[in-house]
């Protein structure tokens, strides 16, 4: 796995390019919330997310601002980690403990629960599978939120769609009563996946596997990609005042793609359109999806795919001409 970028603390002033920024959400927080206190914190209305956290759910939120929101685009489809606790022996509404119940099972099937049993479920639930997405999620179903649908009473079913989970791993069982004193069984896992993979949805399918029902307690999101949790600023510190620790978008661009030295002259060329040829030793340069183009300065040019040497430019990262408030 990629190392995680080093992220220098630097005052919360937006640079010409824009800039990514980690943040830590707290739970109780949308991410809504958190793009909102990034706006006022970095002076700039132009602040998006790369894939957003349910208010339960803490960690790693990835955020662009002003030109760099153009690199969320690239982010979205990194993979994730999390961290979660699944409670088995009782299924939520929302396949999360802030959900109505809807099924607690009887005390004999929890407790020939086994960690044996798990763990093979587990395995069932791991590598290339087909998951339904959570009823309760920002999915539409015939232009209206899934979850508006399910708030207003309908039974809403998603179609599956394919995602990857790369690994599944599971801690100790924990034998524990829920609220209402019947015996449930937490099991804390860790869990890295395609972007667009469920972690309640996955707790809902172990525990219909296991024949118990299943939610989740709690949800960290630890890594995105190459960036983790550990280098993020924690919410509270957007409405401080405080430094942020800004990624520069050549930085963050670097990291996940092929790097690209350009002249002076390319720069221009390339930043005004024109098409470029490359070549190593007379040779065209290897073909590849996408490389980062770099100005001598360190300036991102754009995102660029190479075909036989030539450059074709798929995102431009021009530098801001307008005041970004």
């Amino acid at each position: 796995m990629t190392n995680s970028p080093a992220v220098p603390a630097v005052p919360a002033v937006l640079p010409a390019q824009g800039a990514i920024l980690l943040v830590d959400k707290a739970e109780g927080w949308t991410s809504h919330d958190v793009v909102a206190k990034s706006r006022r914190a970095l002076g700039t209305r132009k602040v998006g997310h790369a894939g957003t956290l349910d208010p339960m759910a803490t960690g790693l939120l990835v955020l662009g601002a002003g030109p760099s929101t153009r690199l969320l685009t690239h982010l979205v489809g990194l993979d994730k980690t999390y961290l979660t606790t699944i409670r088995l022996g009782s299924a939520t509404v929302t396949d999360d403990r802030e959900g109505d119940r809807i099924s607690t099972a009887d005390p004999a099937a929890v407790e020939a629960l086994t960690d044996d049993r798990i763990a093979r479920a587990a395995a069932e639930l791991t590598g290339a599978i087909e998951q339904a997405p959570s009823a309760v999620s920002a999915i539409k179903v015939d232009g209206q939120r899934a979850y508006d649908r399910v708030r207003a009473g309908e039974t809403v079913e998603l179609k599956k769609r394919p995602v990857t989970v790369y690994a599944f791993e599971l801690g100790e069982l924990v034998r524990t009563t829920d609220a209402d004193g019947a015996p449930v069984v937490d099991i804390e896992a860790t869990v890295r996946c395609s972007t667009g993979t469920y972690i309640r949805a996955l707790a809902r399918d172990l525990g219909a596997a296991l024949g118990v029902g299943g939610h989740l307690t709690a949800l960290r999101r630890t890594r995105v990609g190459p960036f983790d949790v550990a280098d993020a600023v924690e919410t509270a510190a957007l409405a401080q005042g405080d430094p942020l620790p800004l990624l520069a978008p050549t930085v963050v661009a670097t990291t996940l793609f092929p790097r690209l030295d350009l002249t002076a002259e390319q720069a221009v060329d390339l930043g005004n359109g024109k098409k470029l040829e490359f070549t190593e030793a007379g040779d065209a340069v290897p073909d590849a999806p996408l490389v980062a183009a770099i100005a001598p300065d360190e300036r991102l040019v754009g995102l660029v795919e190479l075909r036989r040497g030539r450059a074709r430019v798929v995102t431009n990262f021009p530098v801001a001409t307008e005041p970004s408030a």
